[in-house]
């Protein structure tokens, strides 16, 4: 098909001005790109977009969409949003190689996915073992973005050492098992995969039985093994994609400080994350003024991955992620009976243990756990819907941490009670996302499918430097915000995206700024494609987005997909580092 797209303010991604004008596309490609109104004949069809924003298409670099593009390769929930390049193969996870099982048992508990959809899917599906066959299989599925790659540390630990042998600090990787683990990476490099992903959280825990509740591979690596790796990654001039432990936050100045040139070239690192969280105050901005200092005066290259928009977390009784921090919730989430998980609350020896551990004040962490800073979303009981778990103790006259746990014990994942994590004050939130060295991203999407959701975070992006300037606020121009969330991040990681001029790939989309309201911020509830009676989070904004397209072709448009996403070649392909 041939496209007009007439009298559009035209934002190209570049960062600079925005003007009024057309855009022609043919062949997949932008044919031409003007001010003012162009001619073209009746072959073309006219898309007439007065009063809304023509931009490149969204890159969202930090996504775990590794088993959803089996079920579901439109991945629509992120192309209705605009978005059409996703990262995949993010903290230390990817599903380049290995056996079906241990791949599902490293990936589902950490992304919160149930584990048998993954395990069984993997076990029909898999027949490629390697990163060249990885990326034939992606290259072969009907995509509906565009996919770029990262080859996951703990995937390629597991492979070389065995699994068994990979969860243990006691095993370090022999002269030979370290020559093939940079061999393979070094494969992976020559195929295009964007570098290396390493997870060093320690919440984050194997599921299965085997070994479950143990962290995931990366972690029992030291930093000779880490360092070996990096320094293929810095020779190649590819991109480390880390996540620092934080019970050590040392760990994200480790990692900002092994970004440094001085002599030799700087690690390109994206790290997460800048985020201003509840519980460690001004972090964010200890890791954006040590991120500055060292590309400037040390020669590095690091980048910290950011939200524009509150951290907030939707958790069904405990499962969360942020149960992982601590001892005891990771003992809950390791029972998987009902019945079990109901005797162990009730046992006053586990209480008083979780009661420290929850109170523990010099303990790092994510989660803030005030639980006044709660509020019921859903529960089986109606009187306890939107209220906070501190309310409800008071009423009772109960202790609020016991209180919380009879609640717990006795609805189970039946009460669903929400909180903010961070990026809750505005004037830093502007901070984080004016920062040179924020990426703006880490959407988790494809993960965490009951517990968040910020699929659309250019948008809310948008809304937030608006609201902003309304203010009389310094601030992003939105020049700049269209920028941060497309042309400055493919081109830091080297994709032929984010960009719209002659001669590039058509991944557009049209944006009504009018409809750029509180309702980005809404959370639903959708149903999970391939995953019967299973529902993910969600916002849903399709009035904001009324078009957008991929390789040249209408893949949303007013409200719906078109018929051929995820069933037909032609849309998204596989994106290779460009050098």
């Amino acid at each position: 098909m041939k496209y007009h797209i007439q009298n559009a303010t035209i934002f190209d991604g570049s960062g600079r001005d925005r003007y009024t004008g057309d855009a022609v596309v043919e062949d997949g490609q932008i044919e031409r790109l003007e001010r003012g109104p162009l001619v073209t004949g009746p072959d073309y069809q006219k898309i007439d977009a007065t009063g809304q924003w023509l931009m490149p298409g969204f890159v969202d670099i930090h996504t775990h969409y590794d088993g959803e593009v089996e079920i579901y390769p439109q991945l629509d929930e992120s192309v209705r949003h605009g978005v059409t390049t996703v990262l995949m193969g993010s903290c230390g996870i990817s599903m380049v190689m290995g056996d079906p099982e241990e791949l599902s048992d490293m990936f589902t508990r950490v992304e919160g996915i149930p584990s048998h959809y993954i395990k069984n899917l993997l076990r029909e599906k898999k027949n490629w073992d390697g990163p060249a066959e990885y990326l034939a299989h992606l290259q072969s599925l009907p995509l509906g973005p565009n996919i770029g790659m990262f080859l996951g540390h703990s995937t390629l630990r597991a492979y070389v050492m065995g699994l068994g042998r990979s969860l243990s600090q006691d095993n370090k990787p022999g002269p030979e098992e370290m020559q093939r683990m940079l061999g393979i990476l070094g494969e992976a490099l020559d195929e295009g995969y964007l570098g290396l992903s390493v997870n060093l959280l320690e919440f984050d825990k194997m599921d299965g039985s085997e070994f479950r509740s143990r962290p995931t591979p990366s972690v029992f690596a030291d930093w000779s093994e880490y360092r070996r790796l990096f320094g293929l990654l810095r020779q190649r001039e590819r991109i480390l994609q880390t996540v620092p432990n934080t019970a050590n936050p040392l760990t994200f100045f480790s990692f900002i400080w092994e970004s440094r040139g001085l002599g030799r070239k700087g690690l390109k690192t994206s790290m997460l994350a800048m985020i201003d969280g509840k519980a460690a105050r001004g972090i964010h901005r200890a890791l954006g003024h040590a991120a500055r200092f060292t590309n400037r005066f040390l020669g590095g290259q690091v980048k910290l991955q950011g939200l524009p928009e509150p951290f907030d977390v939707i958790t069904h009784g405990f499962d969360s992620p942020f149960f992982e921090e601590f001892e005891s919730g990771t003992a809950y989430l390791h029972l998987q009976d009902v019945v079990e998980k109901r005797e162990l609350l009730d046992k006053p020896a586990y209480r008083r243990k979780f009661r420290s551990q929850w109170q523990a004040k010099f303990m790092p962490r994510v989660f803030h756990r005030n639980l006044r800073d709660t509020h019921i979303v859903d529960s089986p009981a109606e009187e306890l819907r939107g209220k906070s778990f501190r309310e409800l103790a008071g009423r009772e006259g109960k202790d609020e941490i016991d209180h919380f746990l009879d609640l717990i014990g006795q609805y189970g994942n039946d009460l669903k009670w929400y909180t903010v994590v961070g990026n809750d004050r505005p004037n830093e939130l502007n901070w984080i996302v004016q920062h040179p060295d924020c990426q703006i991203g880490f959407s988790d999407a494809g993960a965490h499918l009951k517990n968040m959701a910020h699929y659309n975070f250019p948008l809310r992006l948008f809304k937030f430097v608006r609201e902003q300037q309304a203010a009389g606020r310094q601030t992003l121009s939105l020049e700049q915000a269209v920028h941060k969330v497309t042309g400055e991040l493919a081109d830091w990681f080297g994709l032929d995206a984010g960009h719209l001029a002659p001669g590039r790939r058509a991944d557009l989309v049209l944006v009504r700024p009018g409809a750029l309201d509180d309702r980005l911020d809404d959370l639903h509830e959708a149903p999970m494609p391939g995953m019967p009676e299973f529902k993910r989070l969600v916002r849903r904004n399709d009035e904001t987005v009324p078009l957008v397209m991929i390789n040249g072709r209408i893949a949303w448009e007013n409200g719906r997909a078109d018929t051929g996403l995820g069933k037909e070649q032609g849309f998204g392909s596989v994106l290779r580092a460009d050098n």
